[in-house]
């Protein structure tokens, strides 16, 4: 297993992270529960979803569907702040999950793999290596950064990017 590469996927995947968590600096728990365009996405939500997103893909890197399975919350009410819900406490939780994930990937094998968790949108009797799913972690992260991006532009002109 190359420590080179299991670093350049971390790298990448906090570097993907850190542009969503640029793309909230600065604003007020209303402002991140807003959802000011066509889609129902808010900026605080997408930072729950893409956390949430990483702890299930992180439990079946290291246990398999079944680990994975043990985590499922309300997949809707991952999208959106609630009362009492802060940016400040979701970017905290988001900071704990990203060490968690480097933690928890330090020993796994690259090669490593699960099969997937039944369900339409898999292959059925497809399996996922611990690699895959850091760059399926990857392709998420960045995927939601960009909707991250149109939202904050569309409150008040700010862009991540450009």
């Amino acid at each position: 297993m190359s420590t080179a590469e299991r670093t350049d996927l971390l790298t990448v995947l906090a570097r993907h992270r850190e542009f969503l968590r640029y793309t909230v600096r600065g604003l007020t728990d209303e402002q991140a529960a807003a959802t000011p365009t066509a889609s129902a996405l808010c900026l605080g939500g997408l930072i729950k979803h893409v956390r949430e997103t990483e702890e299930d893909w992180v439990r079946f890197a290291v246990g398999g569907a079944d680990a994975m399975a043990s985590g499922k919350g309300d997949w809707v009410s991952d999208f959106r702040m609630h009362e009492g819900e802060t940016l400040e406490g979701l970017l905290a939780a988001y900071a704990a999950t990203a060490r968690h994930t480097e933690e928890a990937v330090a020993d796994l094998d690259l090669d490593a793999e699960h099969p997937l968790p039944p369900a339409p949108w898999f292959e059925p009797g497809a399996s996922w290596s611990v690699r895959h799913v850091l760059l399926h972690l990857i392709a998420e992260t960045a995927q939601h950064s960009g909707h991250a991006d149109i939202i904050r532009e569309t409150i008040d002109g700010q862009k991540t990017m450009g």
